[in-house]
């Protein structure tokens, strides 16, 4: 499963926007598929929602990240595994690893700039939570020994690590994006994808078709919109890899090199 956990930036010093965020993510989730358990408050100003495996998932997940980025007022952790069942009504009564890991990327995130903090953690290969590939039961000799040669050249793709990439870089093209800009992307955005939106959006904002062509490029709305189904791909892909079987894993197993705290460090 896909654990988000969201804490508020510079809360110390902020007025408590908990109230804020869990209405807007209240309304951004109704009608969408993709959410297991709602979002809410876990402790101080942190907020968290457990959203399924797969593609409802990935494509809600990515959504709700890039909102909040654009915010530039939260740091947002993604963590991706086994989630113990049975599952409860509330996110901070649940446990597993995707909880871990959403801790440890949270903390990640809360280092990087505003715009683009934000940190994704998933199963490594041969994590006890997640199914790897199965090797071939027989391979001709030949086979072997091209194997053990390219071996050390040879690992499996890390996607936690690609989907944080890729994310980061979308954030960073949207974090630079003038009102104008915007006011372009939200106007494409409510529109179907067909013939004609650009017209469309001139008549909307009362300019010519060559000024809204001209905040298109400028703004990198087509190369953003032709990343996103990559990312949400990516990360469907890697919470498929998850075990789902309620005892497969069980209890607070720290994995290898990551960090036991589980109490929110301040903002």
């Amino acid at each position: 499963m896909i654990v988000l956990t969201i804490d508020q930036r510079g809360s110390t010093y902020a007025a408590d926007r908990v109230p804020e965020i869990l209405a807007e993510l209240a309304h951004l989730t109704r009608d969408r598929a993709g959410l297991v358990v709602p979002f809410e408050r876990t402790v101080g100003d942190e907020v968290q929602g457990i959203l399924e495996a797969g593609r409802a998932g990935a494509e809600l997940a990515v959504d709700l990240a890039l909102h909040l980025l654009r915010d530039q007022g939260w740091s947002i952790g993604i963590g991706v595994g086994q989630v113990d069942g049975p599952l409860p009504a509330v996110s901070r009564e649940a446990r597993g690893f995707a909880f871990y890991r959403a801790r440890d990327a949270v903390e990640r995130a809360k280092t990087r700039s505003k715009g683009t903090s934000v940190a994704v953690e998933g199963p490594p290969p041969g994590a006890p939570d997640r199914v790897t590939p199965a090797r071939p039961a027989a391979a001709s000799r030949a086979a072997k020994n091209t194997a053990e040669n390219t071996a050390e050249n040879t690992t499996e793709p890390d996607l936690a690590a690609e989907v944080e990439a890729l994310l980061r870089l979308l954030a960073a093209i949207r974090a630079r994006r003038t009102p104008q800009g915007w006011e372009v992307a939200d106007t494409l955005a409510s529109l179907p994808d067909k013939p004609g939106r650009q017209r469309i959006v001139a008549q909307s904002l009362a300019v010519s078709e060559q000024a809204v062509s001209q905040r298109v490029r400028a703004a990198l709305w087509q190369e953003e919109e032709a990343v996103r189904p990559i990312v949400v791909r990516l990360l469907a892909e890697l919470s498929s890899s998850v075990i789902v079987a309620p005892d497969a894993v069980s209890g607070p197993v720290a994995e290898p090199g990551k960090r036991k705290k589980m109490k929110r460090a301040k903002s």
